[in-house]
């Protein structure tokens, strides 16, 4: 095998974890309640508060079954992700699962995929998170700003002008998290868990005033769009980002083998029952038709509940409850970005600049202002539905390699202590690798387009840089790297 093969099939022995990472380490501050709330900030209000318009118009009334498809495939990677957190309890999520169970070239271009997917992530996410702000001032005082200041340039898939030069308030929403995710994990947490709580009320509130309008006529012909479940699922599938968000904070929480494992389930019953019931709330007081128009587009529950109420009190309640809510999200998504970044840097894949920790914070300032940078310029430039595919197409396969690497770790290191076991295995992470690689094949040709090449770029940059920086080839010698390292070993 020729040198490049060997490395690429390299795999990091967990001690090398606990050996050679001295010296760049995160406050270990959060706890499991932080660590929940961390799942379902970055999770509900991406999916619920903006894509409903992306996906009732692909599936019809079908659509809830898209939701629940999106969280069986969910639900599954979530367990996975539960025993490999609290097994291998490391900044990095995906990206160190695959690194140690399936070697440097798995992970390469794992790390990719979660990159653009949480990048993207941010941006899509500001960039909705700016419609519902423009709603909320028009609600308050009757104005809003100019599309000028609040729309891409670059027109979306319909081709038609914007008129817009900047979406500002996604730029500032990016330059505002950056400046929570400096002060440190904790009270960004802190900050996390109060919005969450006042998301559920939100939401909470929707439903109930929902289903007052309850109208079976919208569910009429319920499977006349089947065909668009898997499509709209892929859509969909976005917003379960977060189930990795919690495992990106595996370095920085106080008892990572218990906390992590409960707060990625609890998180993901939370989210999918919420998201079920907002979406049948939805489609109980507006037609399946109404989600196709600009009105469902740009911050559509509000307008659902002034629609409703014929009032637009509750819908600037609910404006308001996204505005907050949705700062959420992109604060959680941000931070799990500069985490998986952090991880990479350790490694030696990218500059060592993006693992300084600041001394006075606890945090690495450098990687969350340049990270934010370049987030906020896609938020600022680019619109929303040229982001939502490339999220998925990331998420999807950030699952499906936890689970093909789960399945590894089982049969190459079973002396590995596991606080938390994968019940009915084999079968759960069969069922994981499957689910997503079929929501996968729904996703457009444009998305597998951009997010291929990326990945392309991704590994030509390893191949220049990452290859001859990799801290692995620093520290360890080609048999340690392939054998496995017996437990007495770790202690």
């Amino acid at each position: 095998m020729t040198g490049l093969g060997k490395q690429l099939l390299r795999r990091k022995p967990i001690i090398f974890q606990l050996k050679h990472h001295k010296g760049e380490e995160l406050e270990r501050s959060l706890g499991t309640f932080q660590l929940m709330m961390f799942g379902v900030g970055a999770t509900i209000g991406t999916g619920i508060f903006f894509v409903l318009s992306e996906a009732i118009p692909l599936a019809g009334p079908a659509v809830i079954f898209s939701f629940l498809l999106a969280a069986v495939a969910a639900g599954l990677a979530a367990v996975c992700y539960a025993e490999l957190s609290s097994s291998i309890p490391v900044s990095g999520s995906s990206y160190s699962f695959t690194y140690h169970a399936l070697g440097e070239g798995a992970a390469v271009l794992v790390g990719g995929c979660v990159l653009l997917e949480y990048g993207v992530a941010v941006s899509a996410v500001a960039v909705g998170w700016s419609g519902y702000f423009n709603e909320l001032l028009h609600q308050l005082f009757g104005w809003q700003l100019p599309a000028e200041l609040s729309t891409s340039f670059v027109p979306g898939d319909d081709g038609a002008a914007t008129g817009g030069i900047i979406n500002l308030p996604a730029v500032v929403l990016v330059i505002l998290c950056m400046l929570l995710l400096i002060r440190g994990a904790s009270e960004s947490a802190t900050v996390n868990a109060i919005m969450v709580c006042i998301k559920l009320g939100v939401l909470s509130m929707f439903i109930v005033i929902g289903f007052s309008a309850f109208n079976a006529d919208h569910f009429s012909n319920f499977l006349g769009q089947a065909s668009g479940i898997s499509g709209a699922a892929g859509v969909i599938f976005f917003s379960f980002i977060g189930l990795d968000a919690v495992a990106t904070a595996s370095e920085e929480v106080k008892d990572p083998q218990k906390a992590i494992p409960r707060a990625i389930i609890g998180a993901l019953l939370i989210v999918t029952t919420f998201y079920v019931l907002v979406c049948i709330a939805g489609l109980a007081a507006e037609p399946v038709e109404w989600f196709a128009t600009p009105e469902a587009g740009e911050a559509g529950l509000a307008k659902i509940m002034e629609n409703v109420t014929g009032t637009p009190i509750w819908a600037t309640i609910l404006a308001a409850g996204a505005v907050i809510s949705v700062f959420s999200v992109t604060l959680v998504t941000l931070y799990g970005q500069t985490r998986i970044l952090f991880s990479i840097s350790r490694d030696g894949m990218v500059s060592k600049k993006f693992l300084a920790v600041s001394p006075k914070y606890g945090t690495p300032v450098y990687n969350t202002v340049v990270v934010s940078i370049l987030v906020a310029l896609v938020a600022g430039f680019v619109p929303s539905d040229y982001l939502w595919d490339s999220v998925s197409f990331g998420t999807l396969v950030a699952f499906s390699v936890v689970a093909i690497s789960l399945m590894v770790l089982r049969r190459r290191r079973p002396d590995l202590e596991r606080p938390f076991k994968v019940p009915l295995y084999p079968v759960v992470p069969i069922l994981t690798v499957a689910v997503c690689v079929y929501v996968l094949t729904s996703l457009r040709p444009i998305t597998w387009i951009i997010c291929v090449s990326w990945l392309a770029l991704v590994f030509v940059f390893y191949l220049l840089y990452g290859r001859k920086h990799a801290t692995l080839s620093n520290y360890t010698s080609d048999e340690e790297i392939s054998e496995p390292i017996h437990p007495e070993a770790e202690v």
